[in-house]
């Protein structure tokens, strides 16, 4: 498209057609699992008592952190938060709950990902991914650096 052939955009569709997916997203599958297994996981009497557990021990680990591991319990109470976590993730509501997270956002990014490389390839789509794929400077990307 040439700068001659730029026409103004209509906020007010833009606006419509957002509505429209946000309602399309809600009424996914993806988002049905989520909603249902969050009420499932929250609903859960052995999760309610994990989660107050849990609370506490990472209040515990919080107090050493003011040290890092060079305080005395640091190692022990980080094992505690994390004991708690997997005890948690042994519940099917917690696991579930966790996998539906998992797909809805991996949708969303997916979607996110779609409507930004329409605009322009270069744009660049955050994910929750702790692991990136790659691409983007200094790793040998589009834009030619190392």
């Amino acid at each position: 498209m040439s700068v001659t052939e730029i026409r103004t955009v209509d906020m007010a569709e833009v606006l419509t057609s957002a509505y429209e997916l946000g309602d399309m997203i809600n009424n996914s599958i993806e988002v049905a699992n989520y909603l249902y297994w969050e009420e499932r996981m929250l609903a859960h009497p052995e999760v309610i008592s994990l989660m107050h557990k849990l609370n506490s021990k990472k209040e515990l680990f919080e107090e050493t952190q003011r040290f890092g591991h060079f305080h005395p319990n640091f190692h022990e109470a980080k094992e505690q938060v994390e004991a708690v976590q997997r005890e948690m993730e042994q519940i099917e509501a917690v696991w579930r709950f966790k996998d539906a997270e998992e797909k809805l956002d991996q949708m969303l990014y997916e979607m996110s990902e779609l409507i930004a490389h329409s605009v322009s390839e270069s744009i660049k789509v955050p994910s929750n991914n702790p692991l990136p794929k790659g691409g983007g400077c200094g790793s040998g990307g589009s834009c030619g650096c190392s």
